[in-house]
């Protein structure tokens, strides 16, 4: 199983980022699929999630500003990112998980500077 993040950069206060997830060794469709996100100090917490028929979940502090979706002929997941702050600063992970099994990529930094 592989999952390939890109799309992470440097972008200053209030910019957009769009992250992507390339999976592959997973029957994508199936699988329920995740962003994370560690900063440095703390605890990686769950910014977003979308499962195979399509319901969204999004952590508190990113509702409203990001936006997960998944394209499944293309075994991708996305994560837009818009109006981003200093506090959104972080390494980004893509996971995939059905009945149990999950799978975790290499992650993206995200610096968002002020």
């Amino acid at each position: 199983v592989q999952l390939q993040a890109s799309g992470g950069g440097l972008v200053q206060t209030g910019g957009s980022l769009r992250l992507s997830c390339a999976a592959s060794g997973i029957i994508f469709p199936l699988n329920q699929m995740g962003w994370y996100r560690q900063a440095p100090g703390k605890q990686r917490e769950l910014v977003a999630s979308i499962t195979p028929k399509r319901t969204t979940n999004y952590a508190d502090s990113v509702k409203g500003r990001f936006a997960i979706s998944r394209d499944n002929g293309a075994k991708r997941v996305y994560l837009e990112m818009n109006t981003l702050k200093p506090e959104d600063t972080a390494v980004y992970y893509c996971t995939a998980n059905r009945r149990g099994n999950e799978y975790w990529g290499q992650g993206t930094q995200v610096t968002v500077s002020s």
